[in-house]
């Protein structure tokens, strides 16, 4: 039975590896263009320095789930402002990003009711809703006409008691386009459903006080947002923030959370210390977006394709699978740190490369990169055939 399984396992990574799809780990090495650190503050001394306070404080681990023997002061700290911060009623923190779109999606829906989803959600979003007993709904890329209408055809056919949710990234990881916040925020209150926003790659960066994209756009504070802690605040773990309601029910009732051992309690220690520099130095998010500006710009004097924008995530179409993995691989042995993105991470024949730009970068590295691009771009030809 084994050596069945294996035939199938090895008959599999081979098609990956002929589609062009095979994936490996890749230490950092050279200039960072691929991390999620926009804001420089995983390497930041004052967050590391929170980080070993903590540590001597509370040890290396948790020891237990929050329910358990893992609650800490701090956590409940931190929890406390990350609300502030974010302008809600209360926040509650889990050990990844992950495992709190897991909980928000399969806790707060339950059967009879409807998931709208974004068709770029991420696919932590994706598994979660997969996951939840609702039933789920695609709807159009940032598409408010398509929205308006899955929303009329939910409230007509769903029961009167159901409940409506739509779902969508503020920030989409993969495009750097962002969401329609404003508009989406109106039809929920339109139709009496539940917006959920998945804040990853905008909080610590967009709106005055840098808590994402509901700053930004205007909607109420309160919406239900996960907010990753792992990305422009440079630690890990992530926040669902919102009603106070809403918060005790995932403390109650969210799988991923009541049975999942705590994080270690430093965590909690350094993500303050990120808060901070985040609402002391505005600059940072200022920099961050000039930075993204110059890529741009440079890109399109080449001629490359990229969409307009603010964000620092800007993708570079390559479209076959082949041909974006080894413009990769040029690029890093020429030192720059870029990887390719393939499906089924992104949708079949769109598979490109992530230019993702953090505040440690100078200009003249991005022009350095952008020159190396075009030459490498030259280089590579595209593949007989399309295989992403």
């Amino acid at each position: 039975m084994t050596d069945g399984l294996a035939t199938r396992v090895h008959a599999r990574l081979q098609s990956l590896r002929d589609a062009g799809r095979f994936r490996t780990m890749r230490a950092p090495a050279g200039i960072d263009l691929s991390s999620n650190d926009y804001l420089d503050l995983a390497r930041d001394p004052r967050v590391v320095s929170a980080f070993q306070q903590g540590l001597a404080r509370e040890g290396a681990g948790s020891t237990g789930s929050r329910l358990l023997r893992g609650h800490r002061d701090a956590f409940a700290g931190i929890e406390r402002a990350f609300a502030r911060f974010k302008s809600a009623d209360r926040a509650l923190y889990f050990s990844s990003g992950y495992l709190a779109n897991l909980g928000v999606l399969t806790t707060l829906p339950e059967p009879g009711d409807v998931l709208l989803s974004d068709a770029r959600n991420h696919a932590s979003l994706i598994d979660a809703m997969r996951l939840s007993t609702a039933r789920r709904v695609v709807v159009p890329h940032n598409d408010p006409a398509a929205l308006e209408h899955e929303l009329r055809a939910a409230r007509s056919t769903a029961a009167p008691d159901a409940r409506i949710f739509v779902v969508v990234e503020s920030v989409f990881s993969m495009d750097g386009d962002v969401a329609p916040l404003a508009i989406q925020s109106s039809l929920c209150r339109a139709f009496g459903a539940t917006l959920i926003v998945d804040e990853a790659h905008a909080v610590g960066l967009f709106g005055s006080r840098g808590t994402g994209m509901i700053e930004a756009a205007g909607v109420d504070p309160n919406t239900i947002s996960i907010n990753s802690a792992g990305k422009a605040l440079g630690v890990s773990g992530a926040f669902v923030a919102g009603p106070e309601w809403a918060i005790e029910y995932l403390v109650q009732r969210a799988r991923t959370f009541v049975f999942s051992t705590a994080p270690p309690p430093a965590v909690a220690d350094a993500i303050g210390a990120s808060l901070g520099i985040v609402a002391a130095e505005r600059e940072r998010r200022a920099r961050v977006f000039e930075l993204a500006g110059v890529a741009r710009e440079r890109l399109a004097a080449f001629g490359i394709d990229v969409p307009p924008g603010q964000s620092p995530i800007v993708p570079i179409a390559i479209g076959d699978s082949h041909r974006a993995a080894a413009v990769a691989e040029r690029l890093q042995a020429r030192g720059f740190d870029i990887r390719a993105i393939r499906p089924p991470t992104v949708p079949e024949r769109s598979a490109r490369l992530r230019l993702a730009v953090n505040v440690r970068l100078q200009e003249a590295t991005i022009v350095q990169f952008v020159d190396a691009l075009a030459a490498v771009l030259e280089e590579v030809t595209p593949w007989p055939a399309v295989t992403s």
